[in-house]
Parts: C-alpha cells; structure tokens; sequence
C-alpha cells in the first residue's frame, strides 16, 4: 500500500494542466509616444527606473512622503489585503498535498446483560487527497497565486497614487502661499490708493467715483486675502488625512518657488513598453493571469476526480497491547467520481471562465491604453509649459513697469485714476496667471512620474 500510495501522490503532482497556454497580449497602443508640436523632442533611451526620492528631492516634502507611507489607512489596508491574499495562496497551494492526521479512539460499549467492550486504536492516514491528474488543483493554486501577486501590485498602485496625492497637496499649498501673499500686497496698494484718492477728493481734485472705486479694489483684495487663507487652511487638512498623523507645518514650502525647486524633472523615452511597470497595468495582468489559470480548472472539473483515504495505525481491546504486533492495521480507500450528468454545469463553468477570461483581458488593455493617455497628455503638457511660463513671466515684467510708470503718473496729476486701477487688475491677473503656470509645471512633473509607474515596484510578469 506504500508504494501504491508514493505512486499515486508521485502522478497527482506531476498531473497534466488544461489551462490554456498563457501568452502576453500585445500592447494596444502604438509603439512610440506622439510627436511632434507640441510634444518634446524626446531621446531614444528607455526611460530608466526613478524612486520617489529621485524626483521629489526636497527634504521636508520627502519627511511628509515617509510619514504618509507609514501611517496612511488606505495603504494600511491595501498591506493587510496582501497578507490576505498571501494566506488565501497558502491555503490554496497546501491542497496539491497530502493533509496527513492523527487519530486516538477510545470507546466503549455494552449495557443491560451484555458484558461492556473496551477498544483502542491509534491511526496515521490520509482523508480524501484528490489525485490531481488533470491539473485542477494546480490551477487553482496557480490562480490563488496570481490574485496574491495583483493584490501586491494594487498596493503600489495606492503608494504610487498617495505619493503623488501628498506632492500635488504640498505643491498646491506653496501656490496658495504665494496667492496669499499677491492678495496681502494687493491690499496694502489698494490701501495707499485709497489715502490717496480721499485727500485729493477733500483737496477738491478727484471726483468721489475715483474714491469708490478704489474702495471697491480694496475689498476685493481682503476678500481674496480671507478667501487665501481658507484655501491654505484645507490644504493642511488634506494633507494630514493623507499623512495619517498629526502634521509639522515647519515641513511647509512658502511659496510655490520654494516648492517648485525640490522637483527634479523626469527625462522621458521613446518605448510605450515603459507602461508595463505601471502597477495598475500589472495588476490587469496578473488578473488576466489568474482568469487563465481558472479556465484549467473549470475544464478539469469536467473529468472523473480521484480520491484516496488510506490509514495505518494500531487497534486493541487493551491500552497495554495496543502497540504489539498482531494489532496493527490498516486501510486503503480509493474513490472515483465521475461526472455524468449535470444539465451542462460543467459546460457552463467552462464558459463562465472563458468569459472571465476576455473581461480580464479587456481590462488589462483598457489599463495600459489609460496609461498611455496620462502619460501622452503629460507629455504634451511637458512640451507647452516653458513657453507658458516664458510668456507670463514677460506679461508680468510689463505690467509691474506698467503700475509703477501709471501709479507716478496717477500721484503726478498726469493720468487719471481709471488709468491706475487698469494697471493694478492687469498687475494682479499677470502675477496670478505666473503662479498658475508655475504650479501646472510642477504637478505636471508629478503627473508624468506617477503616469509611467514610478520604479517602487516589478514591472509587468
């Protein structure tokens, strides 16, 4: 019965699969981002693999990365989802082998006349290991280890995402430091027109329409400046709820200059195969993978299943003989169930499968064509920035030359007071159109690294 045994495990692992042979698909996409105006000219090197800390290079924004990486619930859901999904494998892939058990009995019968009956017995044996001839088993283990491996690279999604989330807030925030402090010179210039514009009103020079209308330039200023400080107090919020702990506003930029200068700008290749490190995409594949592998085990389902249950052990009517020679026994159980009819469930679950299958596979290809867009569009936004932020920085140096030539014009009697306030609406939309632009190019960096995938994780299987 050993070697019957031995045999018989020997064939069950070495069984046949009936999954279909797994072959990567091709990438949906074209096989180069796009050019020309207004992409970039890009270089023929593959984009080469950069951490987090490669790219956001200021120390108090990568202080804010570590915390949010250490204490962030999403990401501590996603680990514990790994941890399940890892258990669910083991449970899976420990059905390919025997579960040998222990068994000690001690029973007792009799009653009325007939004299009492004592028995013992001790057993080793195997309860109803499945031969698994046709690979069933083995696919589904396979199956089990594929959903462990996506579930790992959902979490890098959900770092990759977070990483990003913490540098756009951070980067935002040192925008609406510098809007604040626009809004906050704004006033103190709308004040002094205001001085201004009630003395030459008693003096007898100015109409009271210039003295409203420099009222009126003041007020929109304090109610930016309050509207400012609103915006920067929920820029702290959303930050510490995705730090996850309490946040040190030391670890703030105060400025978007500030902020802007601790990115590094990520160098871009030609290859679209730089989407296959993407964690969402290797996700998709790792599903597709797992689908595949199902297929095998909804197809081995249709054929005869093999179990055996065997034992050895020791029986008595004695606890001092029990373990003596002529107690021993022994049993060998062999089972066959074969699948005659089932209305086609069978069938069924084979399609079932199948068409899990193409779901699995359409994700994945919608995965990687997401991932080209974002990173398209970055790219075209990369190629646009410079001359963005080149132009407001010239429409900027003119209306500050503006202001200061109509404001001595205004004090000198020369200019009227129209002509003043002109000057300061078109100095306060160049200065807010600067921070705009300086801010997209900056998001614009983080875009890209998180539409490439980053390099904190394997690329694709």
């Amino acid at each position: 019965m050993k070697r019957a045994l031995v045999l018989l495990v020997g064939l069950s692992l070495a069984g046949c699969s009936l999954a279909p042979r797994y072959q990567q698909p091709q990438l949906p996409t074209p096989a180069s981002w796009p050019a020309g105006d207004p992409y970039l000219m890009q270089s023929e090197a593959e984009l080469p693999k950069v951490g987090y800390r490669d790219v956001f290079t200021d120390p108090r924004l990568q202080t804010l990365m570590v915390q949010a990486l250490a204490n962030n619930r999403d990401l501590r859901a996603a680990s514990a989802n790994i941890l399940a999904a890892r258990a669910q494998y083991r449970i899976q892939r420990a059905e390919r082998l025997p579960q040998v058990d222990v068994d000690g009995r001690y029973t007792r019968t009799g009653g009325g006349s007939a004299p009492n009956v004592e028995a013992y017995s001790a057993q080793v044996g195997v309860t109803a290991f499945e031969l698994d001839l046709f690979g069933r088993v083995r696919s589904l283990s396979d199956a089990a280890l594929n959903r462990y491996f996506a579930t790992e690279a959902a979490t890098r999604a959900t770092r990759l995402t977070l990483l990003g989330d913490v540098a756009e807030v951070w980067l935002t925030y040192g925008a609406d430091a510098s809007r604040l402090k626009i809004a906050q010179d704004t006033v103190v210039s709308a004040e002094s027109s205001v001085r201004l514009t009630r003395a030459r009103l008693k003096g007898g020079i100015a109409p009271r329409t210039d003295l409203r209308q420099a009222e009126t330039v003041l007020a929109a200023a304090q109610a930016d400046v309050a509207s400012l400080r609103t915006a920067l107090a929920q820029d702290l919020n959303a930050l510490q709820l995705l730090l996850g702990a309490p946040l040190d506003q030391n670890l703030m930029a105060s400025s978007i200059e500030d902020a802007s200068q601790g990115l590094k700008t990520l160098p871009v290749g030609l290859p679209s195969q730089v989407l296959l490190r993407r964690p969402d995409v290797v996700q998709a594949e790792y599903g597709l993978r797992a689908a595949n592998a199902e297929i095998g085990a909804a197809r081995a389902a249709l054929f005869p299943t093999i179990s055996l249950t065997g034992a050895l052990g020791y029986a008595s009517p004695a606890l001092s003989s029990l373990f003596n020679d002529g107690a021993f026994t022994r049993s060998f159980t062999p089972s066959v169930t074969l699948p005659i009819f089932r209305a086609g469930a069978g069938l069924a679950g084979v399609a079932a499968s199948q068409a899990q299958r193409d779901a699995a596979l359409a994700a994945y290809e919608k995965a990687i064509q997401s991932g080209f867009r974002e990173t398209a569009d970055a790219l075209a936004r990369q190629g646009t920035l410079a001359e963005e932020l080149t132009a407001t920085r010239t429409q900027l140096n003119a209306a500050q030359d503006t202001m200061t030539l109509t404001e001595a014009r205004y004090r000198g009697g020369v200019d009227t007071f129209l002509a003043n306030l002109v000057a300061q609406r078109s100095l306060f939309t160049a200065q807010s159109a600067y921070v705009a632009n300086q801010l997209a190019a900056a998001v614009n960096r983080v875009d890209l690294y998180r539409a490439v995938g980053g390099a904190d994780g394997p690329s694709s299987p």
